[in-house]
């Protein structure tokens, strides 16, 4: 029965938890608080990921080892480069497929659709941090030392998740204002938790996919209208009502509120069509992306329980 170590127990790193334990596999979840989901076949050890001689004692035997963390967006520069280095040393010291759960930030602003050869442009902190990364693994690889691979998608859809369309769904659920700094009409591919689950394990199980970086099959793209138009006719409830807030009142916000302060660097994304081309997962990985009317009916069926 095979090994699967998973860095992190949010939403990503517990719908792969579950999904590679339903599956038979054996599967151990590190946190610093020993937290993730309860299964006979989970594992939960609690400890420090930065730490590499403890990271790589835990990861010896198994077949991989997936970064499904993810630091507060303020403390990025600071807490990713240790992290990511103690992974890399995991999976050199243990052999064991590195697979990394990235997102589209070291793209930058884009104008087309964004595929995996996409030029990795990013001038923000956080995408350079990413890309960083990505290139320190990618390295490791080409010289022998390590096998990686890397899945990224756009903004989650999913219970737990944080992007700015979950903002929206329990508000348009109860009726409320959504009132965020978007432009309620432009399409926007949207990821669901679960495929970045099914992305990720075949990433790291399929030899063919090593050495190089993926996107998340998802659905096509929806506009926040139509995307809270959806939510409505699903629910029962009224007519979204949809405010876009102006971008000085974004960056007044960050001021006092460090999350509103990163969400300056990546802004451009919800200022115009931000389109992901995820059909190379699909045609190589054999991954299909869930039909966002069954996402939503998951998701919102999850906030009601």
């Amino acid at each position: 029965m095979a090994l699967h170590v998973i860095v992190g127990a949010g939403p990503v790193g517990t719908a792969t938890a579950r999904l590679l334990a339903e599956r038979g596999d054996r599967v151990r979840v590190v946190t610093r608080r020993g937290t993730g989901p309860e299964h006979p076949a989970v594992e939960r050890v609690a400890a420090d990921a930065a730490d590499a001689d403890r990271l790589a004692a835990l990861t010896d035997g198994a077949d991989a080892l997936y970064n499904c963390a993810n630091p507060a967006y303020h403390r990025w520069p600071t807490d990713w480069p240790p992290l990511a280095a103690a992974l890399l040393t995991a999976a050199e010291r243990s052999g064991a497929v590195l697979a990394t759960v990235g997102n589209l930030y070291g793209y930058g602003p884009v104008d087309a659709p964004i595929t995996e050869d996409t030029p990795l442009a990013a001038t923000g902190t956080k995408g350079r941090v990413r890309n960083r990364m990505w290139a320190d693994a990618l390295a490791a690889h080409r010289a022998g030392r390590a096998r990686v691979t890397e899945v990224r998608g756009s903004d989650y859809l999913g219970v737990g998740a944080t992007a700015l369309p979950m903002m929206v769904l329990p508000r348009v659920i109860a009726g409320q204002r959504v009132f965020l700094p978007v432009d309620m009409d432009a399409p926007h591919t949207l990821t669901y938790v679960d495929d970045v689950a099914r992305t990720v394990v075949a990433a790291a199980t399929d030899p063919r996919a090593w050495g190089r970086a993926w996107h998340v099959p998802s659905a096509p793209a929806v506009t926040v209208r139509e995307l809270a138009t959806r939510v409505a006719a699903l629910t029962g409830a009224p007519a979204p009502k949809l405010t876009r807030m102006p971008y000085p009142v974004l960056w007044l916000g960050g001021l006092a509120n460090p999350m509103a302060r990163e969400l300056r660097e990546t802004a451009y994304q919800f200022d115009r069509p931000y389109l992901l081309d995820s059909s190379a997962a699909t045609a190589t990985l054999g991954v299909e992306p869930t039909p966002l009317d069954l996402s939503l009916a998951e998701t919102v069926a999850a906030l009601r329980r």
